[in-house]
C-alpha cells in the first residue's frame, strides 16, 4: 500500500479508536489539522526534533494540534519538554491513528503534579521529558538534577537508532531563565554523561542564550545544529521562543547537520526546532 493510502486508512481507523483516545476538546469533537502539501508520508530518516510543548497551555485541541505539527515534519526522533504523560499518550495516539506514524515512547518524569497534569490527587500525572522514536529504545535512564532551582528538572537518555546505527539520545530541561547558577551545575551533571558517548544527540530547552557562561560545558563537547550559533557566535541564531530568544538546542557528537528549521506553532511558547543529520 502506498504511503498516501496508508494514511487514508489510518485516518479512517480513528472512528474505531474513539473509545481509546477519548475527546480531544472539552466538547468531545475531534480536531485534525490538514498537513502541508509537502508533509512527509513516513518517518524522515536522520531527522530529529526538540520541542518544549508548554505546560500549562490550555489551547482547545492542543494535543491534536501538537500531533499535526510533529507529523508535518515526521522526525525519526522527537524530544519533548514540559510534557505530561497523559498528553504525550494522547499525542502519540493521534500520530498513529490520524497520520500513520507509530512512535515508541519513553518518559523521563521528574515531578508528579495533579495541578499540571491532571489525574487524581492520589495518582497525579507525571511531568518532565519524553522521547518519541521511530526505532525501539533501550537502556533508558532518568536523572533528576540535585537542585532544579524553582522547579524539579532533569534529563533522560535512551539508546535508539539514527543513520541505521545505535546512538545515545539525551533530552533535558534546565532551570528557569533567571537561575543561571542552577543551570551551570546542571550542565556539569549532563556534560559528564554526554562525554562518555561518541555518537550522541542532546535535545532540550536549556533556558539560556548561546553565549551564556553556564553552557560552556556543552560547547566544549558538541556543536548545535544551527551553524550561526556558538559561544562566540558572529552570525544571527534562529530564535526558538515567543520572546525572540535561542533557548532550544540540538547538540551533536558524531554527526553534522545537513540543514535545520525553526517552525512556528500556535500550541506552545517555544517553536519546533528540527534538523536533518548525517554521520560526521
Amino acid at each position: 500500500m502506498s504511503g498516501t493510502g496508508a494514511r487514508f486508512l489510518a485516518g479512517g481507523m480513528i472512528l474505531a479508536c474513539m473509545a481509546i483516545l477519548g475527546p480531544s476538546t472539552p466538547g468531545g469533537s475531534y480536531v485534525a489539522k490538514t498537513l502541508p502539501a509537502d508533509a512527509p508520508e513516513d518517518f524522515v530518516p536522520n531527522r530529529v526534533m526538540t520541542w518544549n510543548i508548554c505546560n500549562p497551555c490550555n489551547e482547545s485541541g492542543s494535543n491534536a494540534g501538537r500531533a499535526a505539527d510533529i507529523a508535518s515534519y515526521a522526525p525519526q526522533v522527537v524530544g519533548l519538554q514540559e510534557a505530561c504523560v497523559r498528553d504525550v499518550e494522547r499525542i502519540r495516539d493521534y500520530l498513529q491513528y490520524l497520520y500513520g506514524l507509530d512512535y515508541h515512547v519513553e518518559y523521563g518524569s521528574v515531578l508528579q503534579s495533579w495541578s499540571r497534569c491532571g489525574g487524581v490527587p492520589w495518582n497525579p500525572g507525571g511531568f518532565g521529558q519524553a522521547i518519541l522514536s521511530a526505532a525501539p529504545m533501550k537502556d533508558r535512564v532518568n536523572v533528576e538534577y540535585p537542585d532544579g532551582g524553582s522547579e524539579d528538572r532533569g534529563y533522560m537518555a535512551v539508546t535508539t537508532e539514527v543513520d541505521g546505527r545505535p546512538v545515545r539520545v539525551f533530552n533535558t530541561h534546565l532551570a528557569q531563565r533567571q537561575q543561571a547558577e542552577f543551570r551551570a551545575a546542571q550542565v556539569d551533571v549532563l556534560a559528564k554523561e554526554v562525554a562518555r558517548h561518541d555518537r550522541t544527540i542532546v535535545l532540550g530547552d536549556f533556558n539560556a542564550m548561546p553565549g551564556a557562561p553556564e553552557l560552556s560545558g556543552m560547547w566544549d563537547l558538541a556543536a548545535d545544529v544551527d551553524p550561526e550559533c556558538g559561544p562566540a557566535a558572529t552570525g544571527s541564531c534562529d530564535v526558538t521562543t515567543d520572546w525572540y530568544s535561542k533557548f532550544d538546542y540540538v547538540f551533536l557528537r558524531g554527526f553534522v547537520p545537513r540543514g535545520h528549521e525553526v517552525s512556528l506553532t500556535e500550541y506552545s511558547d517555544h517553536n519546533l526546532l528540527h534538523a536533518d543529520l548525517e554521520p560526521a
